[in-house]
């Protein structure tokens, strides 16, 4: 079902893109950092409008002995409305989110999720959230972007006592607010 759903979203922004004035794909290098391979596709269908799909995978167990875990995948549809003129200057919009993870042994900044440290969280997200960025065309073909999105986010989870081999110590669900994207990309504009 939820592959269908997301197929469903998938074709309907390519075909947009196919009326598009301006297509380009990118990579959130913020994203690399946490060793997830990301791509994202945009497209213009309007002066002032566009709408993006972005995609991140990240299916391996981190190196080491230490059983920390961040692997997870996320699938964000996004409308953008822009100020100047679609791909340029700055935007807000609103974006969708949905995924799964499976994560353990982190030390995440601020004192955020300190279980990670010491348990294994197995689960799904779905939310969305506002985004606002601005967008610096470098080139004819080239351009930079940042972008920040704050939202909601609906979380049910399984804990367990460690990394892969513990018990199931229980089930859950958190509602978050908060942070949902932060972005630093580089794009190519067909």
């Amino acid at each position: 079902m939820v592959k269908k759903i997301f197929l469903s979203v998938f074709l309907l922004l390519s075909s947009y893109m196919a009326m598009a004035q301006d297509v380009a794909l990118k990579t959130n290098a913020l994203y690399w950092a946490t060793t997830t391979p990301n791509l994202g596709i945009e497209a213009s269908f309007a002066k002032k409008h566009s709408v993006q799909l972005f995609y991140g995978l990240n299916p391996w167990k981190q190196s080491g002995g230490d059983q920390s875990s961040l692997r997870h995948w996320v699938l964000m549809p996004e409308y953008r409305y822009w100020f100047c003129q679609s791909m340029n200057g700055w935007f807000v919009g609103a974006h969708l989110m949905g995924g799964q993870f499976n994560v353990s042994g982190l030390d995440m900044p601020f004192g955020m999720f300190d279980e990670l440290k010491t348990r294994r969280y197995e689960g799904w997200f779905a939310g969305g959230g506002v985004t606002a960025g601005y967008q610096w065309p470098l080139s004819k073909h080239w351009s930079l972007e940042a972008a920040l999105g704050i939202g909601y986010d609906y979380i049910k989870y399984d804990k367990f006592r460690c990394g892969s081999c513990g018990e199931k110590l229980k089930s859950g669900h958190k509602n978050y607010f908060g942070p949902t994207k932060l972005a630093l990309s580089v794009m190519y504009v067909f």
